[in-house]
């Protein structure tokens, strides 16, 4: 049996190793095996662990934060999984960080009820996880493939059968899993590596997959402003205790919501985002600096050390921060076993949809997905499981030149950040959508492959929320300020067949 993995994070490499114990596999990586949000993450992973935490309560924060969209099956998964997926990853060789009576040191995040944030290193979290993962796949019985890009996927009589690369390779397998990670570098403003394009929902997409829920793009409400590549401020500094400024350095999420800075994540980012329109300012404050500095050196030295770097000083005073394309939602729809609608191709990690996050995802729960999903997708193709059955919905058909893309990285993510950013509205909606009909109509040359990819997953994006007539979780439309309850369900993409 032979399992093709396309990417390289945490959901790539453990869905690789675990594969590798019962087939021939082969991992293929676009960029360097550290370029991955994974390696980014800083936070943390959730994780129902503690004596007086329950898998259950941990359900429920997830539910509450998903603004009526999570699957409860899928969320049930995700968090009776978490001690099992903490479990491997110890074995793997993550040294988590340690209190002084040498239990695992837990933290508390926006939306989460009670301290369950593992992490290591302080705010390196995903350093850690990815360079354990690094070691251990280099001694793994898997073909590593580095620098390799993906174009298309093979298909044939309705089954996934492979996959196409850059170079022209068509390399065959028994079944294919899609871990290629998120897409907020289509923006042009993102905590996410320049890899993070989109490819895994626009492959899936053009092999006749089901997307779902595309329009839900998590913006973090903290990143350091000043350039286009965010440097992310952990939430877990709210969870220490930083608080968020307006312009007159007053505090104002105390009176937007009950748990203020700690609120859900899109809570946080839109009240932070109205404050910046009436402050007339591109970002608002963060300010930790009440906290012991020996502290804050300690418990966040990736953070301090990277603010250092920018020219501001966490210890000393407030920072200036403003929200950024960080997390996609939406992605491949899968089942809980990581079974897309397309026979033989499996998706897990951020570019799968699994329902578990639903309209808004909670702070570090997106490690636990992609550690629990990868590792059910894996076991469901090694015991040969059938093709899925998915409920019946509404799906739109879009009818799509496959192959057309934006004329330059920089327009596609100008377009994305001007117009189909955290604060949307039908005019800019339509606006977008204009750019990417006269780029499908006017196809001249070859096109970047790479480049293809990545607009058809905006194009995907921006259709969405176009008709999403409502506000709900991440996504924000300012002429239609309210949830609408005939809106309370899931948007399905597919492309048309000729």
């Amino acid at each position: 049996m032979h399992v093709l993995v396309i990417g390289s994070g945490l959901a790539g490499i453990n869905a690789a190793l675990l594969a590798s114990e019962f087939a021939d596999v082969t991992l293929l990586s676009k960029s360097d095996l550290q370029e991955t949000n994974t390696q980014r993450a800083q936070g943390g992973i959730a994780a129902a662990v503690a004596a007086l935490d329950d898998p259950a309560l941990h359900a429920e924060d997830t539910i509450r934060a998903g603004a009526g969209l999570c699957d409860p099956a899928a969320v049930h998964a995700l968090t009776i999984g978490g001690a099992s997926a903490i479990e491997r990853l110890l074995q793997l060789g993550v040294d988590f960080d340690r209190g002084g009576d040498g239990e695992l040191a837990l933290a508390t995040e926006g939306a989460h009820s009670t301290p369950r944030v593992l992490h290591a290193g302080g705010d390196r979290t995903g350093l850690h996880i990815q360079s354990a993962l690094i070691e251990r796949l280099a001694a793994a019985n898997v073909d590593v493939r580095i620098g390799v890009a993906v174009t298309h996927l093979a298909v044939e009589a309705g089954r996934c059968v492979g996959a196409t690369t850059g170079g022209g390779e068509t390399i065959l397998a028994d079944a294919v899993m899609l871990a290629t990670g998120g897409a907020g570098a289509l923006y042009q403003t993102s905590t996410n590596p320049g890899n993070a394009t989109g490819d895994g929902v626009a492959l899936a997409f053009r092999a006749g997959a089901v997307v779902r829920d595309p329009e839900f793009v998590q913006f973090h409400p903290t990143a350091l402003v000043g350039s286009d590549s965010a440097f992310l401020i952990s939430e877990a500094l709210r969870g220490e205790g930083a608080v968020l400024l307006n312009a007159a350095g007053d505090r104002f999420m105390t009176d937007i919501h009950a748990d203020a800075e700690l609120a859900p994540r899109s809570v946080v980012a839109q009240a932070m985002t109205e404050t910046m329109r009436r402050d007339g300012s591109d970002h608002v404050s963060l300010d930790i600096s009440h906290r012991d500095s020996d502290f804050l050196r300690e418990r966040f030295p990736g953070v301090y050390r990277g603010a250092l770097q920018r020219g501001y000083d966490i210890t000393a005073g407030p920072i200036p921060i403003a929200p950024a394309a960080h997390y996609h939602m939406g992605g491949v729809y899968t089942d809980i076993d990581g079974r897309t609608t397309v026979q033989g191709l499996f998706a897990a990690g951020e570019c799968a949809s699994t329902g578990a996050h639903g309209a808004n995802r909670v702070a570090s729960n997106s490690l636990l997905e992609a550690a629990v999903f990868s590792t059910r997708a894996i076991a469901s193709v090694r015991r040969h499981a059938s093709q899925a059955e998915f409920p019946h919905g509404e799906v739109t058909a879009l009818r799509l030149h496959p192959q057309f893309g934006a004329p330059s990285w920089r327009a596609l993510k100008q377009t994305m950040n001007e117009f189909v950013g955290i604060s949307r509205t039908e005019e800019d909606l339509r606006y977008a959508m204009g750019r990417f009909n006269r780029w499908s109509e006017h196809r001249e040359g070859l096109i970047d492959q790479s480049l293809a990819l990545a607009t058809l997953t905006a194009r995907l994006i921006a259709d969405a929320a176009l008709q999403r007539t409502e506000t709900r979780g991440s996504h924000l439309r300012l002429d239609y300020p309210n949830a609408n309850p005939d809106w309370q369900r899931h948007s399905l993409w597919q492309l048309a067949r000729e």
